[in-house]
């Protein structure tokens, strides 16, 4: 579904990601862990077009998309869930999920959207007229996937969905991820709880200052010894 090839980017002289290449299966759930600043959030948005590669291809459903404009690259069923939410605060719930669905014209596909959406989270459309900036941390993860997925995305990237949520939240969020991957959507998973990461995950990539150092199925992951010194607090 996903093919990303000896991607290079640079914020001015800073070399962030050095010949990155990975793979992403239709139906597969595959996790990018590693430290801050490795260069995880950087690929997200490199393959959403919000930022430029000075090198290398992204290829999205057989389509070259590396130079292709970030609401095209969203029409051809990529969404984003950003980092630290991103919700509009002064907006209401149901406006947030709305504005998910901007670049659709299809009434009864979004309605249709918007029911699994609810049912997906209860706690959404009970709000659904509250204004988005009143709501918990958790509640504002919620909206944020939701919105994500009023568009309708074939892949859905999601960028440290656990931030600054408690550990009952965090598992609850991962709930959520499972659930919306076994509806059918495949996942690309940016998260430093990488015990949480790998354990739902089928495949996972270790990212180290730009570079891809460690690939394999991630119930392996778990178990390597290298994996649980530097990225599980053993």
């Amino acid at each position: 579904m996903l093919t990303v090839s000896s991607l290079n980017v640079y914020y001015d002289s800073i070399h962030a990601l050095k010949d990155v290449s990975f793979e992403v299966h239709e139906g597969e759930i595959v996790t990018l862990i590693g430290a801050n600043g490795a260069g995880k959030t950087s690929i997200l948005h490199t393959i959403s077009g919000l930022l430029r590669p000075k090198s290398g291809k992204i290829v999205f459903l057989g389509r070259e998309i590396q130079s292709v404009e970030a609401h095209d690259i969203l029409k051809m069923g990529l969404a984003q869930v950003p980092e630290g939410r991103r919700i509009f605060a002064s907006m209401t719930v149901l406006e947030n999920l709305e504005m998910g669905a901007f670049a659709r014209n299809d009434k009864e596909g979004i309605a249709e959207d918007m029911e699994k959406v609810f049912t997906s989270f209860p706690r959404l459309k009970e709000r659904r007229k509250q204004l988005a900036g009143t709501l918990s941390g958790g509640e504002q993860q919620m909206l944020a996937t939701g919105r994500a997925l009023m568009s309708s995305p074939k892949l859905l990237m999601m960028d440290e969905p656990s931030m600054g949520l408690s550990p009952i939240l965090v598992s609850e969020i991962f709930d959520i991820i499972t659930s919306i991957n076994k509806q059918g959507t495949t996942v690309l998973l940016v998260e430093q709880n990488a015990r949480m990461a790998l354990s739902i995950a089928d495949r996972a990539y270790v990212l180290e200052t730009g570079k891809i150092v460690m690939t394999g199925q991630a119930k392996e992951l778990l178990g390597n010894e290298q994996v649980k010194n530097a990225y599980l607090g053993n």
